[in-house]
């Protein structure tokens, strides 16, 4: 018998669950490199002075994530073809409830769904089960679906999401943004491969757009979701905006799911600041999601 794991974040299912989520991500060392004690604090003190202010922005979302209702349909249409389970890093369900369940399976494919590799994603995902795994003697079982974004099956699917946002309007009018999630630039001077990912990854979309006839004013690369003093890795989503015209499509290229860093930073955040920057047409493409071409995609990996 095959199972299918669809690793992830997570996010809060409610308000309760905000500050897990927060506390959780910051005490990851792949987050925060740093010695436990120093996590913790870390953790608390970023807990402690952004609950609030994330519980508000997750009322505008509905009272929580919207990878909650994504992934559970995602992982209900796989579960016809396969027994089919989630893992999510920061809220539940976490690998410890996930793995017991898991043990009468012979073969067991965990599929991250990150596109392309980092510690602070992947590495970080892959190993939270591993060790859950240990416990049951399942390491040997598990099979982990290596990063997709070359596939051009996969980067077909991001291209039918860019014409949806387009609609029929013409591509020439848009200036296209490939906004991916941010990192520190110390975790990518220190080997990280998550940004010669994404870099590959607009350079394949690029080829794609033209073969397809999608001659957009121009094609950028942004990183969102910046936090603390630190430098991190360029350019930056917002100054991004500032140099583009009045027309723009943003892609949210790190991610196959929607979640608060698109649904509300992407889509209320940064299109508040594209309005106040005189951008007449600002408009977000969704993710892949748990849509029919994605759920087959998926399943051709395995």
């Amino acid at each position: 018998m095959k199972a299918i794991v669809l690793l992830n974040m997570g996010g809060p299912r409610n308000l309760d669950e905000v500050e897990v989520f927060l506390k959780n991500m910051f005490l990851d060392k792949y987050i925060i490199p740093a010695p436990i004690l120093i996590r913790k604090f870390v953790s608390w003190y970023i807990t402690k002075n952004r609950k609030e202010e994330s519980k508000s922005n997750y009322k505008l979302l509905g009272g929580k994530s919207p990878i909650v209702a994504y992934t559970e349909s995602l992982v209900e249409k796989l579960s016809e073809k396969y027994d089919t389970y989630q893992i999510m890093r920061y809220t539940p369900p976490f690998a410890s409830e996930v793995v017991p369940k898991l043990t009468h399976y012979d073969e067991i494919i965990a599929v991250p769904l990150y596109p392309h590799y980092s510690q602070t994603t992947t590495k970080s995902s892959v190993e939270d089960l591993m060790n859950e795994a240990k416990k049951y003697d399942l390491e040997s079982k598990i099979k982990v679906i290596e990063p997709y974004f070359e596939s051009e099956k996969y980067n077909k699917l991001i291209i039918d999401r860019i014409k949806e946002t387009l609609k029929n309007d013409k591509a020439e009018e848009f200036e296209l943004i490939f906004s991916a999630h941010g990192l520190p630039k110390k975790i990518i001077e220190k080997g990280d491969v998550y940004q010669s990912h994404i870099e590959k990854n607009v350079e394949i979309l690029k080829k794609m757009l033209q073969k397809e006839n999608l001659n957009f004013k121009n094609v950028h690369l942004a990183y969102q979701s910046r936090l603390g003093p630190m430098e991190w890795i360029r350019p930056y989503l917002d100054d991004k905006l500032k140099v583009v015209d009045k027309k723009v499509i943003i892609y949210p290229i790190a991610f196959t799911i929607d979640n608060s860093e698109t649904e509300f930073e992407l889509d209320i955040e940064y299109r508040e600041i594209a309005e106040n920057l005189g951008i007449e047409d600002y408009r977000v493409a969704k993710c892949l999601n748990d849509s029919d071409e994605f759920v087959e995609f998926l399943l051709s990996l395995l």
